[in-house]
């Protein structure tokens, strides 16, 4: 009996050093810009990058969205939109800046795996429909 809670004490600090021993999840910060923008929109996400670090998130809102205006293609621009939306509360706005970032940057690992979108899906993912059962004349038990 002694040598099974002495194990199952092992089992349990093990599982806690595993538990603590997890990476810490990185600060999510605004992106640079791609290179080819236009120079004011890079301008802009700059003047937005600063308000963010300094936690002046509207201020940084209002630059984000005027970055993205500016440069409509840039998956870093809606993605730095989408983060001063998510910090201000508007989580609906923010989700569609987030999946609409992940479309115009397929490859952008940081895009792709920041966990402000991972909540609302991989946008990519066609909703899988329920197969048709075998028999549609099968009743299932007690049917008649």
């Amino acid at each position: 009996m002694r040598t099974y809670l002495a194990l199952a004490g092992v089992l349990v600090l093990l599982a806690g050093v595993a538990a603590c021993s997890k990476p810490k999840a990185k600060p999510l910060v605004p992106l640079a810009l791609e290179s080819g923008v236009p120079s004011r929109a890079v301008s802009l996400n700059e003047q937005g990058m600063q308000a963010y670090q300094s936690r002046q998130f509207e201020e940084a809102k209002k630059y984000f969205s005027q970055t993205v205006e500016t440069a409509p293609q840039s998956g870093p621009a809606h993605y730095n939109y989408a983060l001063a939306l998510n910090k201000l509360g508007e989580t609906e706005t923010a989700r569609k800046q987030f999946i609409e970032a992940a479309n115009l940057a397929p490859g952008d690992k940081i895009i792709w795996d920041s966990p402000p979108l991972s909540p609302f899906g991989d946008p990519e993912v066609i909703e899988k429909k329920l197969p048709a059962p075998q028999n549609p004349n099968h009743r299932g038990m007690g049917g008649r």
